[in-house]
């Protein structure tokens, strides 16, 4: 039985947790608010990891330390680079090993397929701090102070996702409500389901041959269309009534969200083809992606359960 430490508290973090509790492992799961599963597996840790010290302490005897943590998307450049910086010397510190959840945002544009060769060549504040905190461990690895690897994942679909769909598409769908979208509609888009990249995760922590590179995480490969279809389909809701927001609408939302601003960066994504080749994953270790209908039940069953447990006050 082993002893990882899994940062962060979100949907693929908890995932994650519990995927390597199935297996006997343990887990120390790490956020600021000391929330997550309840599990006799999983000891939830209230702490701070920008304070290395105490990191390390909570890190001592794990095998492997899971970097999942994500601050609040318009502070990338300012916070992730004193808390991914935290988390590599914590690791290195105790002599575990180190895998970090990444994205696609270090490439920058890219013409046509993406693979893991394409160079982070990223012209955004965003996509270029996410490259240099996976350069910077991959140094270390190099160095052989520590063995470091980097899952990527496409946007986020499943329970507990947060990204554009979710938030945008997801919600609308499921109340039948019309969805405006920072996203053109009908390009083919490369999606991550939670629990694909938890699994991959896991995997690779276990493999000898991941580490000290990058791999994407399985990859479902459609538009936004037609994800908000099949999941108005799987429950019962009206056809979706989708519109794509206009630079200018969207600027004017950034007045009161700093998120939407930081949109802009990521347009070669959401506004042109973005396909991203997961073979190398498929081919090492067998992993592939979930069927979408499979992952978006389990949306509709998850908002299913989420009304019944709320009481009809009208």
């Amino acid at each position: 039985m082993s002893t990882h430490v899994v940062i962060g508290r979100g949907a693929t973090a908890t995932a994650s947790a519990l995927l390597l509790t199935e297996a006997g492992d343990r887990v120390r799961m790490v956020s600021r608010s000391g929330l997550g599963p309840t599990h006799p597996g999983v000891e939830l840790i209230a702490l701070d990891a920008n304070d290395t010290t105490a990191l390390a302490e909570v890190a001592t005897g794990a095998a492997t330390v899971f970097n999942l943590a994500m601050p609040a998307y318009h502070t990338w450049p300012e916070t992730v680079p004193p808390l991914f910086g935290s988390i590599l010397a914590a690791t290195e510190t105790v002599g575990a090993d180190l895998v970090m959840l990444g994205n696609l945002y270090g490439y920058g544009p890219v013409d046509g397929v993406v693979d893991e060769s394409a160079p982070l060549a990223a012209t955004g504040s965003k996509g270029a701090v996410r490259a240099r905190m996976w350069i910077e461990a991959l140094v270390a690895h190099e160095a052989g102070r520590l063995r470091v690897t980097e899952v990527r994942a496409g946007q986020f679909l499943g329970v507990g996702a947060v990204s554009v769909f979710s938030l945008l598409v997801q919600s609308a769908v499921l109340a039948s409500t019309p969805a405006e979208v920072p996203q053109e509609l009908d390009l083919p888009h490369s999606f991550t389901a939670i629990g694909d990249a938890a699994a991959t995760l896991v995997a690779v922590a276990r493999d000898d041959r991941s580490w000290g590179r990058a791999w994407h995480a399985p990859v479902i490969t459609t538009t936004v269309r037609t994800v908000a279809n099949r999941l108005a389909a799987l429950a019962g809701a009206a056809t979706p009534e989708l519109a794509v927001l206009t630079d200018e609408e969207i600027t004017e939302l950034a007045e009161q969200d700093p998120f939407w601003a930081e949109l802009f960066e990521t347009k070669h994504m959401s506004h042109r083809e973005f396909v991203v080749d997961d073979s190398a994953l498929r081919t090492t270790f067998g992993l592939t992606a979930s069927a979408l209908d499979s992952v978006l039940a389990e949306v509709v069953a998850a908002d299913a359960a989420a009304r019944v447990s709320v009481p009809d006050t009208g």
